[in-house]
């Protein structure tokens, strides 16, 4: 039986996210392994890596808020925007104060856009920018949304800023520091960063690699997997009775106006909702079709218990 399941890992700093992933096939012999939002070599912390059915949900993980703790240190800024680069430019950090900090963190706290390093995976015309970057290839990036929640100032010895950030999908905490340095005059870089949670997934619970290969020698390394709805609470759930759930398996639509989804107020196309079955078994992703005013599933998985 393949085993299916969400692991909060602890990714070491050097080590790709890729690396890890690649890791945790090899070791389990899944397959169908992958995860839920890519840390820099030089990050550590919470890397969720998804395995079987549980990839299937990954791209609902990464809806999740994101926590992360970052050191920028000030009067450098690199090209990379982060300690591995080169210098481009180098700043008087001399008039930087804790006020003039708090007021650009506030500004940037504010931002609803960023432009996305150079040096990062998104893609230009379907290469990754960071192959065209080191390939010395011109490279003009738009700006992106970005959600920015808070950004606290933890501690400020000169040159060093400590930073807690939560904020969104697609926010880079590198393209952050690297406009704290612009906003302050004196250019900077992010020194260090190490993502504290996603979602439910803390840092506290995740588990390190040493500890991951120690649970696949002695065998225990399916008790360290999350189940597959496991940081789906922000996707509202109904509950289905025996026939509702084979139509869902068949991959029939359900009525709005039935029993189950009268406590949902879908009033948008595309709005979802979480199925589960009498038993208490997670049964799939439900999307709602205004056009016809029913729910139709969009991801079905196979049950413990065996198909009906």
């Amino acid at each position: 039986m393949i085993p299916h399941g969400i692991l909060n890992l602890d990714k070491p700093k050097g080590s790709t996210s890729f690396r890890v992933v690649a890791l945790v096939r090899k070791l389990s012999a899944v397959k169908k392994v992958g995860h839920a939002g890519t840390l820099d070599p030089l990050a550590t912390g919470v890397l969720l890596v998804c395995l079987g059915q549980a990839a299937r949900v990954s791209e609902y993980l990464m809806e999740l808020p994101k926590t992360y703790r970052g050191i920028v240190r000030l009067g450098i800024a690199t090209d990379t925007y982060d300690a591995i680069g080169a210098p481009v430019f180098q700043g008087d950090v001399g008039s930087v104060d804790e006020h003039s900090l708090k007021a650009a963190l506030e500004a940037l706290e504010r931002q609803r856009e960023q432009v996305p390093p150079k040096y990062s995976a998104v893609k230009v015309g379907g290469t990754p920018a960071y192959r065209m970057a080191r390939a010395g290839q011109p490279i003009t990036l738009r700006p992106r949304a970005a959600n920015i929640e808070r950004i606290d100032l933890l501690s400020f010895q000169t040159p060093l800023v400590e930073i807690d950030v939560r904020c969104g999908k697609g926010t880079y905490i590198r393209t952050l520091a690297d406009d704290l340095g612009r906003l302050l005059g004196c250019g900077a870089y992010l020194q260090d960063l190490r993502r504290t949670a996603v979602g439910p997934f803390d840092v506290g619970d995740a588990v390190s690699i040493e500890r991951l290969e120690t649970a696949f020698a002695d065998g225990t390394w399916q008790d360290l997997l999350h189940p597959l709805d496991y940081g789906l609470g922000h996707i509202p759930s109904v509950c289905l009775d025996i026939d509702a759930e084979k139509d869902v398996r068949h991959g029939c639509h359900l009525e709005a106006g039935s029993p189950p989804f009268r406590g949902l107020t879908a009033t948008h196309d595309g709005d979802r909702c979480r199925a589960y079955g009498e038993d208490g078994s997670f049964i799939g992703i439900l999307y709602y079709d205004a056009s016809s005013s029913r729910w139709r599933p969009r991801k079905v998985f196979i049950p413990a218990r065996g198909p009906f």
